[in-house]
């Protein structure tokens, strides 16, 4: 498992990791009248992801590199400038930051990369400013900013309810390595749920622990993520991953994360995971393609 330590470059500086979140299994329920649908997910994290450099200033400025910069506004409407903002209002108008994304992760892809950047955010000025809040606050501030910034707040492997607000840490997720693929495409997380027909429903048994990895991947195949049907319907190259993905030697499970398009394999060695990387790399240089590992911020702190 890969350190990635939230770490000061200098007093007035500190590097914070956005670890990409992965969603091994996402059912869905019904509308709620809040316009928010139940979700109920077993969420890992992987060793890639952006980072986010945070220097202390009077004034606020996100600036925005990378690899994926070009998808992405750096404007108030970003995640990232938008947990700023809400943590300036709870903490004090006063204090600023300028803050450097690097952009490694596809934007719109399933992986959470906006929603780790915010909660990176609020780990970032909370540790930047001093402010000693507890998760609690930066939790009631997560969840007003996103549905998915409450699991990456904490960035452990979890088991999610609700809306994304419920909780519950699962410890001791038995490590895989994976081989995350983006076919070079984004796709809305509106437009899926909209063409969502059939949903598998929350209310699924939690597991009290996933005691081997054969025991997780036991339980990950007796569930699904209920948007890959309608999300590979409107982006076929969701389909042609998935296929890469499965036709993998030594492949345990392949499945679409989140709203797509990014998908993922589970390995139970690296060597196949690194194998399977390389070879569809080869074949698809177009496509984003990472071999990862799981990540706890708590294993790297």
């Amino acid at each position: 498992m890969a350190s990635h330590q939230e770490m000061r470059a200098n007093p007035r500086t500190l590097r914070v990791f956005a670890a990409a979140k992965i969603n091994l299994f996402l059912h869905v329920g019904e509308r709620r009248s809040d316009g928010y649908h139940d979700l109920e997910s077993l969420v890992a994290f992987a060793d890639v992801g952006d980072e986010l450099l945070f220097t202390d200033s009077v004034e606020s400025r996100l600036n925005i590199r990378g690899p994926f910069a070009d998808g992405l506004a750096g404007d108030e409407s970003n995640l990232v400038s938008r947990a700023a903002v809400a943590m300036s209002k709870r903490f004090g108008p006063a204090r600023g930051a300028h803050i450097t994304l690097e952009k490694n992760l596809p934007v719109a892809s399933g992986i959470g990369g906006g929603s780790a950047d915010a909660a990176a955010t609020l780990r970032g000025l909370s540790q930047l400013w001093g402010t000693n809040a507890d998760m609690t606050t930066l939790r009631e501030i997560a969840e007003s900013l996103g549905s998915d910034v409450p699991v990456c707040l904490a960035s452990v492997p979890s088991w999610m309810e609700g809306r994304g607000e419920r909780l519950t840490a699962i410890p001791n997720l038995p490590g895989l390595s994976m081989v995350l693929v983006n076919p070079a495409v984004a796709i809305s997380t509106s437009e899926v749920f909209a063409a969502l027909k059939q949903r598998r429903g929350v209310g699924i048994r939690r597991p009290s622990s996933f005691a081997t990895v054969d025991a997780l991947l036991e339980f990950l195949q007796a569930t699904t993520n209920d948007l890959e049907p309608p999300a590979a319907a409107a982006v076929p190259m969701i389909k042609e991953a998935l296929e890469a993905l499965r036709n993998t030697v030594g492949v345990g499970l392949a499945r679409m994360s989140g709203s797509g398009a990014t998908s993922f394999a589970l390995y139970k060695d690296a060597a196949h995971a690194s194998a399977a990387a390389s070879a569809i790399s080869r074949a698809k240089s177009k496509w984003w393609v990472r071999k990862a590992s799981f990540y706890s911020l708590n294993a790297n702190q």
